[in-house]
């Protein structure tokens, strides 16, 4: 338990790493903070809006990477549930990051690097759910809900057959949980920032 427990917090710090923070302090000298700028959202969406499609991009890389590393970082502190306990860690942590105030983003492209290191059969579905439910131009946050009630979904369907999970580890019950709690903070965030601007896609998948 106290290797999870480690896990976890390893997890939630490596979530707090102020990627779309940085890009703006590089991109504009620290003219611009995207907390106050666009949708007001430190995310890859707002980051590309407000400082170009590169800055973006990288943030993007950046945050998907900081959910899987903090994955592969709790796998080998703590096998499968460290992998799991870990990656929903990165998203609160990186939701609530304790310096800057617990005001973050929303987690979105922190749990796509979260899902393709513990589900990674699970994420082309995802993928083509996201495709399905960023049309809904103007309501992210059912859009979001039908996305994680997929996710969590397909994640206690894998565990119960014990489906394979391409290079992910064997599907246990943590992997549902994960993604419930995953889902839970990121609609959270959703539906206490209304903000204006693109629809997000899916936990799992990339979008701010």
């Amino acid at each position: 338990m106290s290797r999870v427990m480690a896990a976890g917090a390893v997890g939630y710090l490596i979530g707090t790493l102020p990627s779309a923070d940085l890009a703006a302090r590089l991109a504009s000298g620290g003219a611009i903070d995207l907390r106050t700028t666009g949708s007001g959202n430190p995310g890859a969406v707002n980051a590309g809006a407000a400082l170009g499609k590169g800055w973006g991009l990288g943030v993007l890389v950046a945050d998907i990477a900081k959910g899987a590393g903090a994955c592969a970082v709790g796998a080998r502190m703590a096998g499968g549930v460290g992998a799991d306990v870990a990656g929903t860690a990165a998203v609160i942590g990186h939701c609530y990051p304790i310096w800057n105030g617990f005001r973050g983003g929303k987690g979105v492209a922190v749990s796509s690097g979260q899902c393709l290191a513990t589900f990674p059969a699970y994420f082309p579905l995802d993928l083509a759910v996201a495709t399905a439910v960023a049309r809904l131009r103007g309501r992210a946050l059912p859009a979001t809900a039908v996305a994680s009630a997929a996710w969590v979904g397909c994640a206690a369907l894998w565990w119960r057959q014990n489906w394979p999970n391409g290079w992910g580890h064997r599907p246990g019950p943590t992997l549902p949980l994960a993604a419930a709690a995953t889902s839970a903070v990121i609609m959270v965030r959703f539906a206490a920032s209304p903000r204006r601007g693109p629809v997000a896609s899916s936990p799992g998948v990339p979008g701010s």
